[in-house]
């Protein structure tokens, strides 16, 4: 609480200083539901053009903090006030995008915008200009005519923020907008806010995408109905105390059952995480920490083949600041007994020529793949760029135009002894709404053969793995989008598949259970079966062994994560300056708008000559223009940088995805 109280005093501190009130006050707010405590006492001041993050594991409070503020509900307790006046009488400022698609899918894109706009009151010819103006910002305008439910998830995110913003708020409330949004949506979306928000419009974002809340001027971490810390990103990361090592050796799997009997809070090394071509290690110590990892490796006969030292991510503070509070992650024994250690190397999923047409249109070009088992590849893509149409071909599910595909050993992919050895996890549907938690896993467990000795075990495994024991009469469709996946996920994996498909598994799901996702994930690659992994959550792609990059039908990159960031041209320059948006717009008026990204008070800029040449220039171009910059640096692509930079370049080559 502590924490929470600092960042309120510093808002004091910049009222002040000559700022107005906040647009936003939460004094002592409380939501119960019965018994249940929602919300538990926060205080909150947020400022007139802020972006604002709101961060938590599912379950938190998030939801109904927002509810609060969009007055559709009123507080058991406390306050919430938009521009000084009660949230419930300020409904007409403020704009709410729910959870889940709230618009008419039978309904096109202009006959909802103009819906919402006479729902709140706005003049029919103020519906027609608006609705126009912020199609155009969105680069939507040719779709006016289109059915929402026709839309890609991005376009109809971007449908229900022009809804929002028809009756033009003052306060913008997005309660994890860009769940299922690809990358190149995200950062559109997240360029559009930052503009919005430098027009005056303030924005509260509740996201479970880490990366994304780096993009908000302040973020408050919330658990348990309450406000645990305050700051900036960069106040919360140095907050941890901690440096992040990437370690990479020959055996991932063995060097982290090594640092993990040794890791743990109040320890030299905090914590460890494995992704697909390395360790992640926390220490407060770094020389320290390396010494003690050359001494645990070498016992062990474990080469170090590169340790670099980093700056830890808003991922670790979070985690690390949950588990501090008591909150592990699950880490629950399967019950099964997957072992396909003998077939290790050999090709679980193969595809030569791959290609489906859609009447003239192609969805999918002539893609060459391998996955082995024992190996997590992550195929990657904006929508339309052929992901899902691929996975349903390797999986039998439809038939190829052209090419030869094969699977689990067989090369008729439809036989039933292969659908018995592959598992399935559907971006869209995955589970039966109407039927209770429990209906659902008797019906996958009997859909995909699994012994009746052996079912109970395994839907209470389900049940632990997901943060439902007890839970298993409710209804499947009551679930928040995160535990659903968790459940999901679960059904997919109970009669140990040989191979596994996961159509976006994670996506929705808050930061802890995703590590638990995948430390599932990686005991499953470990006993050998093969997964084949779609995401559009950019740092969690580097879980993968190998990613391949999908733009247009046509597979243009792939390798390890590391293999293809360094395989990148180019520079990644990082700028911290005192008016963000200002140089940011500056900076795309001289280069192409994909090489310039904005994170809260960074940039990001992606350059083709010399890094200090440009560095220098750069940083004289923002000073010539009163913009002061305080850091100027060459940085580490991340993978988003990475995906953005080989989806431009691809489309530059004339390779464009499908219109959505």
């Amino acid at each position: 609480m502590q924490d929470a109280k600092q960042g309120r005093t510093a808002f004091e501190e910049r009222r002040s200083n000559g700022c107005e009130l906040p647009a936003i006050r939460v004094a002592d707010l409380w939501k119960r539901y019965g018994s249940v405590e929602a919300v538990r006492g926060i205080n909150l001041d947020i400022a007139e053009s802020e972006i604002f993050g709101l961060i938590g594991p599912d379950g938190a409070g998030k939801t109904s903090t927002f509810q609060v503020l969009a007055g559709i509900m009123e507080a058991s307790a406390g306050s919430a006030t938009i521009f000084d006046r009660p949230a419930r009488k300020a409904r007409f400022q403020t704009g709410y995008l729910t959870q889940t698609f709230s618009l008419y899918p039978d309904l096109s894109v202009s006959e909802n915008i103009r819906y919402i706009g006479e729902l709140r009151r706005v003049p029919p010819e103020e519906i027609v200009e608006r609705g126009q103006r912020y199609l155009q910002m969105f680069d939507m305008d040719r779709f006016s005519g289109r059915l929402a439910g026709r839309l890609s998830g991005g376009m109809k995110q971007k449908l229900a923020l022009v809804c929002a913003l028809v009756p033009e708020p003052r306060v913008l409330l997005l309660d994890e907008p860009t769940t299922g949004v690809d990358p190149v949506s995200r950062r559109e979306f997240w360029d559009t806010l930052a503009q919005l928000a430098s027009n005056g419009l303030t924005i509260v974002v509740a996201t479970p995408y880490l990366d994304e809340a780096e993009r908000c001027n302040r973020v408050a971490l919330m658990y348990e109905g309450v406000i645990q810390q305050l700051g900036t990103p960069s106040e919360l990361r140095t907050s941890l105390g901690a440096k992040r090592l990437e370690l990479r050796t020959t055996d991932l799997s063995k060097a982290e059952r090594i640092i993990s009997e040794i890791s743990g809070p109040q320890k030299e090394i905090l914590d460890v995480q494995r992704f697909g071509d390395r360790l992640d290690i926390l220490a407060e110590q770094p020389e320290r920490a390396q010494h003690i990892l050359h001494g645990e490796m070498s016992e062990a006969g474990l080469p170090i083949t590169e340790v670099r030292v980093g700056e830890p991510t808003l991922e670790n503070t979070f985690v690390a600041k949950l588990r501090n509070l008591g909150q592990e992650i699950p880490d629950i024994p399967f019950p099964g007994r997957p072992s396909y250690g003998s077939l290790r190397g050999q090709i679980a999923i193969g595809a030569t020529g791959l290609t489906k047409r859609f009447g003239e249109f192609s969805a999918v070009k002539n893609i060459d793949l391998r996955v082995r088992y024992g190996e997590v590849y992550g195929l990657l893509g904006a929508n339309g760029a052929g992901k899902t149409t691929t996975i349903k071909m390797l999986c039998g599910l439809l038939e190829p135009t052209h090419g030869d595909v094969q699977l689990a050993g067989e090369r008729n992919v439809r036989s039933p002894e292969v659908r018995l050895r592959i598992g399935y996890m559907s971006q869209k549907f995955s589970l039966y709404d109407d039927l209770s938690i429990e209906e659902n896993l008797n019906f996958f467990a009997g859909v995909y053969g699994v012994p009746e000795r052996e079912r109970d075990e395994k839907r209470r495994w389900v049940l632990a793995f997901s943060g439902l024991e007890g839970k298993q009469k409710q209804i499947t469709g009551s679930l928040p989008g995160g535990w659903k996946q968790r459940v999901a996920f679960g059904a997919a994996i109970m009669h140990e598949p040989r191979v596994l498909f996961l159509d976006e598994p994670t996506s929705g799901v808050d930061p802890l259970a995703r590590r638990a996702f995948w430390t599932m994930i990686n005991h499953l690659a470990d006993a050998g079966t093969a997964i084949l992994v779609t995401t559009h959550y950019l740092e969690e792609s580097e879980q993968c062994n190998r990613l391949g990059m999908m733009v247009a039908g046509e597979l243009v990159a792939e390798g390890s994560p590391n293999d293809i960031k360094s395989g990148q041209t180019g520079h990644l320059l990082g700028f911290i300056v005192d008016q963000p948006q200002r140089a940011a717009d500056l900076l795309k008026e001289n280069f192409e708008r994909w090489r310039v990204s904005l994170f809260g008070n960074r940039l990001h800029l992606i350059t083709k000559e010399d890094p200090e040449i440009d560095l220098r220039a750069t940083t004289e171009t923002l000073e010539a223009n009163n913009i002061r910059v305080m850091s100027a640096r060459q940085e580490h692509f991340s993978m988003e940088d990475v995906f953005i930079s080989i989806v431009e370049r691809a489309r530059q080559q004339g390779k464009v995805a499908a219109e959505e």
